[in-house]
């Protein structure tokens, strides 16, 4: 993803967070400075930047080694985060059920236990004084005693959501109905076409992260058949690797999937780049072999070739069809806002299953 476009995602991640972003900064370099990531000149350029703007809080859009954050706090006389940090904290607020709260907790401990030492490091300085050996390296090893059982209890608890979701699973498949999944970068509109596509009652926000826990609904064509929709946690570039691990459980609702449902945010100038990101994390999940159907969604805000507004699904047929790696040749529109194109999805779901019974729309 270029700069510009990563730089603007992260300040939309510090304004879910609560946060005003003041001013950014870019720094091109061969390799990374071990001490501080970036050099020496782009330090001091921040810091004296701290009189005009009055920052706090100092965030990286790539991750931070934990000697590289402590360094860099002791240099700037602020909080420093990286992205990898402002999106747990964002998950965090986000945590609604036991499910969430336990995966989000796990995924920030394992983010914490490297970076423990940068806690004591006030005390590990006057080592050698009188009264003064040990007691850092004491309360240091305390805490990761105590952060280490946690993770384990974390584990287990979470373990014990997986089997859960597994019997669930089992009941599902008893019945035979098929599963649709909805997958895509966060913040393209996956809620809002669970939404319109089932009719369901669920969160659908213009933010980053909206969802955290999987929502099923069933959907139906009036008769017999149906399906089941399921929409799950976006993706996006640089998640937090302990994020991915944590929330496990959940993504295990792709794997089995009959179906997955790539939703894309049409509108994006970054189109091409969470595309891709979504096919990566999909494939290192393992569950790039499944079969997949991608539609375009916020079609409503596009424009004709001659800048003229759409007005209706039947402008569609004017669009051009995005040149993307691993598209197939079926690509389709949506809006879910305007409730554009999604009966004729509907149906091709549901052809997708009972195409004998149905007749095929598109």
């Amino acid at each position: 993803m270029p700069v510009d476009e990563s730089l603007r995602e992260l300040g939309r991640l510090v304004r879910t967070a609560g946060g005003t972003v003041v001013g950014t900064t870019v720094q091109r370099r061969r390799s990374p400075d071990p001490a501080t990531y970036i050099g020496s000149g782009k330090v001091e350029e921040i810091t004296s930047q701290r009189s005009a703007t009055d920052y706090t809080t100092v965030v990286f859009d790539d991750a931070l080694s934990p000697s590289q954050q402590l360094n860099l706090e002791e240099t700037l006389k602020v909080k420093v985060l990286d992205r990898s940090a402002l999106i747990l904290d964002i998950f965090a607020s986000r945590a609604r059920t036991r499910e969430a709260s336990l995966q989000v907790e796990l995924a920030q401990h394992e983010y914490l236990l490297p970076r423990l030492r940068g806690q004591w490091q006030h005390l590990e300085r006057t080592e050698g004084a009188i009264g003064t050996r040990g007691p850092g390296e004491t309360q240091l090893e305390t805490d990761r005693r105590l952060i280490g059982a946690r993770i384990t209890r974390l584990k287990s608890q979470i373990e014990q959501v997986r089997k859960q979701r597994a019997l669930q699973r089992a009941r599902r498949e008893r019945f035979g109905i098929p599963t649709v999944a909805l997958v895509g970068y966060t913040n393209a509109g996956k809620s809002s076409l669970l939404r319109a596509l089932a009719g369901a009652d669920v969160l659908a926000a213009d933010a980053p992260f909206a969802t955290l826990d999987p929502v099923t609904r069933r959907v139906g064509s009036g008769t017999a058949e149906s399906f089941l929709l399921t929409d799950t946690v976006g993706f996006m570039q640089k998640l937090p690797t302990q994020l991915v691990s944590a929330f496990r459980a959940t993504l295990e609702e792709l794997e089995v999937a009959d179906l997955l449902l790539h939703v894309v945010d049409a509108t994006s100038s970054a189109l091409a780049a969470q595309h891709a990101t979504v096919l990566s994390t999909l494939a290192d999940l393992g569950l790039s072999e499944l079969p997949m159907l991608t539609v375009f969604n916020k079609a409503d805000e596009l424009t004709l070739g001659d800048g003229t507004p759409l007005t209706s699904e039947q402008d569609f047929d004017a669009l051009p069809v995005p040149e993307l790696p691993g598209l197939t040749d079926e690509v389709r529109y949506v809006s879910a806002t305007e409730g554009w194109g999604v009966d004729a999805l509907r149906e091709r779901l549901l052809y997708e299953f009972f195409g004998a019974t149905l007749t095929p729309v598109g």
